[in-house]
């Protein structure tokens, strides 16, 4: 088996090729798309048991929450605080694009400072550490044409947050014209949650509230970027291997002598798929390791590239990489055994002719 491998080495070479390139391909797109989901999904964790949204609205982005209804969420009993955040993105700089994030004066201390000190006022912007070195350490950055004074600099364990800039909620309000975009609610105890909604909702007719797990669950921007990162990857996964099937027609071609010789001699034709089959099996298992190095490699360096500012995280979970070795491994058999199987129930005689 190994011998068939070697002696036909060069299309062995490309099999591993394909395989490593379809492989690699669903693990970083599968990876990177999940990473963002992940990290907004933290973000929103972070301080969050319960999450207040604006009624009707499906992307966060747009939704605005009236503050006034803070001081009377406090008053429920069982609510140990509440955060008020404004999400945005606008050209900060020499830069782009950048998340710009306002934030009520209670969460400024979630993110955690290298130096300087937290925004006070609507001028004074918090950096993220990498915007600071993409920025060479900035003094003052100029946000959709106003200056701002930069007054310290924050490390967060959320890449886009680390890529972003935190300014106060009055000010961020100024800039995208809303009071909030979500509030998050912080419980004394989660057993007391299913109560805190109930009662929140009736504080405004204009308001949506969940548990903070309900919404990421549910919430219709995940869910396109997952079925989005899943649709691309499974068509580079199946273009990937459209390419194994071509490679494995041309080597079972090359081997109908061998295939010929083999049935002439009393080995059955199962036996005959059954060792293409192996060989294929062991083909993908050392690409699918190969390719997993090579992934996880990849996410580690783009992660650590300055100019993606954070924004491409990913991470292989068990269920991911189990997944993708049960399909690459039943795509490579797919793939062999159909031009195995004809070739197997061709006359030995004509296999031995056509061979030579």
């Amino acid at each position: 088996m190994f011998k068939s491998l070697i002696f036909y080495k060069y299309k062995t070479i490309l099999i591993l090729i394909s395989s490593i390139t379809a492989i690699s391909s669903i693990f970083l797109i599968t990876s990177l798309s999940g990473g963002i989901v992940t990290m907004y999904s933290n973000m929103l964790r972070s301080d969050g048991d319960i999450i207040i949204t604006q009624k009707g609205v499906a992307d966060t982005f747009f939704s605005d929450v009236n503050r006034t209804i803070i001081p009377k969420i406090k008053d429920i009993n069982g609510v140990k605080d509440v955060y008020g955040v404004i999400v945005g993105a606008g050209a900060i700089g020499t830069l782009p694009i950048a998340g710009i994030y306002g934030v009520t004066d209670n969460r400024m201390s979630r993110y955690r400072l290298l130096e300087g000190t937290y925004p006070k006022n609507i001028y004074d912007v918090m950096i993220g550490k990498k915007i600071d070195t993409i920025l060479n350490h900035p003094k003052e950055i100029t946000i959709f044409n106003k200056k701002f004074r930069v007054v310290g600099i924050f490390k967060s364990d959320i890449g886009f947050e680390n890529g972003g800039v935190v300014i106060t909620i009055d000010s961020a309000s100024k800039m995208f014209h809303k009071s909030a975009s979500f509030l998050l609610l912080s419980l004394k105890k989660l057993d007391n949650s299913e109560r805190i909604i109930d009662k929140t909702k009736y504080l405004s007719k204009d308001i949506e509230v969940k548990s903070t797990s309900d919404f990421i669950q549910n919430y219709n921007q995940f869910k396109i970027i997952k079925i989005s990162g899943f649709v691309i990857a499974s068509i580079s996964f199946f273009m990937g291997f459209l390419s194994i099937v071509s490679i494995m027609s041309i080597v079972i071609n090359d081997r109908r002598y061998e295939f010929g010789i083999k049935r002439a001699m009393g080995i059955s034709k199962f036996k005959i798929i059954f060792s293409v089959l192996l060989e294929v099996i062991i083909l993908i298992f050392i690409a699918y390791i190969i390719a997993y190095g090579l992934s996880i490699f990849l996410l580690d360096f783009l992660q650590h590239i300055d100019k993606f500012q954070g924004y491409l995280s990913g991470e292989i979970t068990l269920t991911l990489g189990v997944t993708i070795l049960i399909g690459s491994i039943i795509m490579g058999v797919i793939g062999a055994f159909i031009p195995a199987l004809i070739a197997s129930n061709i006359d030995p005689i004509i296999l031995i002719h056509q061979g030579n």
